[in-house]
């Protein structure tokens, strides 16, 4: 298995997934960057920068990510979710430091999701203002053009990329490809640019520039956006081809077109203003400009794919109510369609379009949440980080530290942007972590209100009499720790009897990515033709009880029937004022949730006409 992820031949789907973001950021970064150093493109400004942005590629990615932050996996996924879990473990025993590791990991989440909103709007808009270099009269026409791709970007979502996935590898190395070549082809005509790569030139551009100097770093961490990128997708793939492909391949292609355009400025001053696109040659413009439409698509597919994932874990570890998912692929488990998040983050999009009008005026708002969640993921490897190099503390506290120190300084340089725009990744990031945090918290107050007054199972199954049996069998559904499921309790009380044989079935979320093999069931004979009956699954898997049923008659688990009576449910419905330890603004909003999640037969994969649903007030 670990073989097969890090073969070669995933190094073009990884190229086409992992690197979509951070591919994309020269169109965008070294003109807002001249733009934040107040215009000037002097060989100092010009080097500095230059300098600025390959240090933050270096210490960021390569250093950060590469080579120690993807060293730690929670059963060889990444993300900021597992991390959450992997920190999570390791601090077991310090009961009262959890609280602060699952707000670390709600933050984070929180900014993600923010993230998901900003880019697709960033680099789309940013690509198709490419018109404007083909011809001037083209700028009437960005705004309709970059609607009409996020439109039609997101109405394909629910087909899942697996059926355009596979071009997604060329595009992108035909990128890449392009971006190094014309790099290199500029850099020859002014090759002193190569010199920025000595660290000399960034410290001494930012000590000349005083208190402009944090508007500057605001603009060099757009060359860093959709790092995060390479760890969270490291479980579909496997650490090797991702470092295999960013030392050998990407990371030399995007600091070659950053020095390629830094050399074409001090050849031709006035292409500043757009030095992407006017350092490619006469006639390339409108080939260069569909190829960067391509590619920030795909870029926003990435992000896009991302969120769906991230709140399919967040849900498998309490932090989301069930929101209807979709699977698109019949062979990739990863291809998930989620309605809520696509409409939500669709609507997000357009909104900033309209809102914002250019990427440059988006850049002000872009890179805060992108910042705050490197910086989540710095400090909850902190708990994970001496375990996972072996290392003694003041070592690992040394690394961590200027991982820190880092972020910190890129976070704050971003803070700047708040009243131009970057308050609003902060309002929907904190907006998401008041969701999150609430969700959690009246899901645990309504499970402690309602289960321990319950009684158990085998109370239950010693009073039930021999006359009390309904002809056929029944599934009841039941939560972790439920003990007698409500829907059973309603199912006794309407008919005064139960079925003859009766499966209490427990769908139990695990902490690892998958769970295979027959050791994910667990069945147990309680008497009186009643089975106790236990399915994990994966946090990356489909919840499929009908399949999973199916499959433990197929191992002699479960005996089948024909006289099948359906599967039961119940659906609590708790009343304002019945949630201790919540304020009434929360419990507003934990029951707006709840009545918006999706149904538990759609998430289990039932059909309709197998499901008998109880309502029960709180």
């Amino acid at each position: 298995m670990q073989n097969s992820r890090s073969g070669y031949k995933l190094l073009l789907p990884v190229l086409g997934v992992v690197f979509g973001d951070i591919g994309t950021s020269p169109i965008y970064t070294l003109r807002e960057c001249i733009s934040a150093s107040g215009g000037s493109v002097s060989p100092d400004t010009i080097l500095g920068l230059l300098s600025l942005v390959f240090w933050a590629l270096t210490l960021v990615v390569t250093l950060k990510y590469v080579a120690f932050i993807m060293a730690a996996s929670y059963k060889g996924e990444g993300g900021i979710m597992s991390l959450l879990k992997l920190a999570s473990t390791q601090e077991a025993k310090l009961f009262e430091k959890k609280a602060w590791l699952s707000s670390i990991g709600i933050v984070g989440a929180a900014l993600f999701f923010g993230d998901g909103i900003m880019t697709p709007a960033m680099s789309i808009l940013s690509a198709v203002e490419g018109l404007e270099v083909v011809a001037p009269w083209l700028k009437a026409y960005v705004i309709p053009v970059a609607l009409m791709l996020i439109t039609f970007l997101f109405l394909g979502q629910r087909h899942g990329t697996h059926k355009v996935g596979r071009l997604f590898g060329p595009v992108m190395l035909l990128w890449f490809a392009v971006l190094g070549l014309v790099g290199v082809w500029n850099i020859m005509k002014n090759p002193i640019v190569m010199a920025a790569i000595n660290p000399w030139y960034a410290f001494d551009f930012l000590r000349n520039q005083g208190v402009l100097s944090l508007r500057i770093l605001g603009a060099v961490v757009l060359a860093v956006t959709g790092a995060e990128a390479l760890y969270a997708d490291m479980g579909h793939f496997g650490v090797r081809p991702i470092r295999l492909l960013w030392l050998v391949f990407v990371m030399p292609c995007l600091v070659i077109n950053y020095f390629g355009q830094g050399s074409a400025i001090l050849a031709n001053p006035e292409i500043a203003t757009n030095p992407f696109f006017l350092m490619f040659p006469q006639g390339s413009h409108l080939f260069v400009v569909i190829l960067s439409a391509a590619a920030t698509v795909i870029a926003s597919q990435a992000v896009i794919s991302g969120a769906y994932s991230l709140a399919q874990q967040a849900y498998q570890m309490g932090y989301l109510p069930r929101l209807i998912l979709r699977h698109t692929s019949e062979l990739e488990r990863g291809q998930i369609y989620l309605p809520t998040i696509t409409w939500s983050l669709y609507f997000g999009v357009v909104l900033l379009v309209l809102g914002f009008q250019s990427s440059s005026n988006l850049a002000s708002a872009y890179g805060i949440a992108v910042t705050g969640t490197m910086l989540t993921t710095s400090l909850l490897y902190w708990f994970v980080a001496k375990r996972t190099l072996g290392w003694s503390m003041i070592s690992v506290a040394a690394i961590v530290l200027v991982f820190v120190s880092v972020d910190v300084i890129f976070l704050s340089s971003n803070l700047t942007k708040i009243s131009e725009g970057g308050w609003l990744p902060l309002l929907v990031g904190f907006g998401l972590f008041v969701l999150m945090s609430t969700w959690r918290q009246g899901r645990l107050n309504v499970i402690n209100s309602v289960y321990p007054s319950k009684m158990t199972l085998d109370t239950l199954v010693s009073a039930i009499g021999v006359n009390q049996k309904l002809p056929g069998s029944a599934v009841f559904l039941s939560e972790p720790g439920e003990g007698v499921p409500n829907a059973l309790i309603k199912s006794l009380n309407h008919y005064g009897r139960v079925h003859e044989r009766l499966v209490i079935l427990t769908v139990e979320p695990t902490e690892v990515p998958v769970e295979d093999g027959p050791s994910r069931f667990i069945v147990k004979d309680i008497g009186k033709g009643f089975q106790r009956v236990i399915i994990r699954f994966g946090y990356m898997q489909e919840q499929n009880v009908p399949e999973s049923i199916r499959e433990m008659e197929k191992l002699g688990l479960l005996e089948p029937t024909d006289a099948f009576s359906g599967y039961y449910f119940s659906r609590i419905r708790p009343r304002v004022g019945s949630i201790q330890d919540m304020p009434i603004w929360r419990e507003f909003i934990f029951l707006f949730l709840l009545k918006n999640s999706s149904r538990a037969p759609d998430f289990f994969c039932i059909p309709s006409n197998e499901v008998v649903e109880f309502n029960m007030h709180v």
